[in-house]
């Protein structure tokens, strides 16, 4: 998913699994005979550089979804920093969207709660069936051998953007495909005066992404085969101290990125004040700071040796939005004829060009622009060398726990405190016991 995230508490998230059935969810208008409502509320994620850039790419949209069906969208884009907290009081207390976005990796979290629809055969059907979506968006769709919470929208991977100036400038012919490559090519950047990779050390979300693919990297995962976290693991202790060890030991990160939660990372390669940015689909963001498409290239990220692909070699999770409805919506056909709408060909392409994301759309991702620059590392990326986050009940906890564990980490490097094998193993065990008890 895109931009700032903050994952709930584990407190919250259990007292909406007790008052998900409280939701009525939806706007106060009346239905139409058919169930469909005149009125929909839908709660739009933070796409855009800007809520305001995401009015200027949805109005239009949901203006043409009124002409067509005669049924009013009124939006309101929620920045990701507020968005799941929003969505779990809006189930709790019964006053929520009909429609909305969430990051794909709460798929299975919101799915424990009951309060989203379930997507089962005959709820495919009515947006053209199950098959017309890529495999690898619908593995972020909720828990393994149950009925998807939501439906793909857009479709995201992690690259590494890097400044082609500065890197001429330093003397690198090519970007990094290994980790020792882009420790190496920092301090060249580092003699010429320029930082080498942003970060957003205090965002728990971008921080469990990353940990993440370095796990896999590792061979290691989170949890266990029967969804047990096993957050010390050695092979887990060892990725989350290489990750961390980008800005306490190789010095490749700023120490104040300890501190970014707000996309300055971004911001600073947009102004050349970097050379390397770990980002999803950043595109339209750098276009919108002034940042011209050939002031930069576009590369897979880094891998411990040899190419990206499958197993050790993954270098990115499934990124993505999903759409749902609140189960107790009071208007299920409205809002599913609007699901049918967003997930159409047509606006796949229009939307997913605006944000630089891939349609998850299969139909829709064959278009000719989804193999600019900008997007084919995007695409290969999610076909050959991205995986899911972990499909389970607890994820939200877990992007909570360990994603602050290295918000932690980052501070202590930050503060020239040491970063050891030990120390990351305590953290890590501490985040392991605000897991909810199985």
């Amino acid at each position: 998913m895109r931009s700032i995230r903050a994952a709930a508490t584990g407190a919250v998230v259990m007292s909406l699994a007790l008052a998900a059935t409280a939701c009525g969810g939806g706007t106060s208008g009346g239905d139409d005979a058919d169930g469909s409502s005149k009125t929909l509320t839908y709660w739009a994620s933070n796409q855009g550089a800007s809520i305001a850039v995401d009015k200027q790419v949805l109005q239009p949209e949901l203006d043409k979804f009124e002409k067509q069906t005669g049924i009013k969208v009124k939006v309101e884009v929620v920045p990701w920093s507020d968005l799941l907290n929003r969505i779990l009081t809006a189930a709790t207390s019964g006053q929520g969207p009909d429609v909305l976005n969430i990051g794909n990796t709460w798929s299975a979290s919101l799915q424990a709660t009951g309060a989203l629809l379930p997507w089962d055969a005959k709820n495919f059907e009515k947006i053209g069936g199950r098959d017309r979506f890529v495999d690898s968006a619908l593995g972020s769709t909720g828990a393994t051998g149950k009925d998807p919470a939501a439906v793909p929208l857009y479709s995201m991977a992690y690259a590494l953007y890097y400044n082609k100036q500065i890197f001429a400038d330093a003397g690198i012919a090519k970007p990094p495909a290994t980790w020792d490559e882009l420790v190496a090519d920092g301090k060249k950047i580092q003699a010429k005066g320029k930082s080498p990779l942003g970060a957003e050390g205090s965002n728990v979300s971008e921080n469990i992404h990353h940990v993440f693919v370095f796990a896999k990297q590792h061979g290691g995962d989170f949890f266990t085969a029967d969804g047990k976290p096993d957050f010390t693991n050695p092979k887990v202790v060892d990725a989350v101290k290489q990750y961390v060890d980008l800005m306490a030991k190789d010095k490749a990160i700023p120490a104040g990125n300890a501190e970014y939660a707000q996309n300055q990372s971004v911001s600073d390669f947009a102004k050349g004040k970097q050379a390397m940015l770990l980002w999803q689909s950043a595109a339209a963001n750098l276009k919108s700071q002034g940042m011209s498409d050939d002031a930069y290239g576009i590369a897979p990220v880094p891998v411990q040796s040899g190419t990206p692909g499958t197993g050790t070699q993954v270098n990115s999770m499934v990124a993505g939005i999903n759409l749902a409805i609140f189960k107790d919506s009071h208007h299920l056909d409205g809002a599913t004829r609007f699901v049918k709408f967003m997930t159409s060909d047509s606006e796949q392409k229009i939307l997913n060009k605006a944000y630089s994301s891939i349609p998850p759309v299969k139909a829709a991702q064959q278009d000719p622009a989804f193999d600019a620059p900008a997007t084919a590392v995007l695409k290969n990326t999610l076909a050959t060398s991205a995986t899911a986050l972990p499909q389970v009940a607890d994820e939200s906890q877990f992007e909570t726990a360990v994603g602050t564990a290295v918000k932690d980490l980052f501070a202590d490097a930050a503060a020239g405190r040491a970063v050891t094998t030990a120390s990351v193993k305590a953290k890590l065990e501490k985040a392991q016991q605000q897991m909810p008890a199985a």
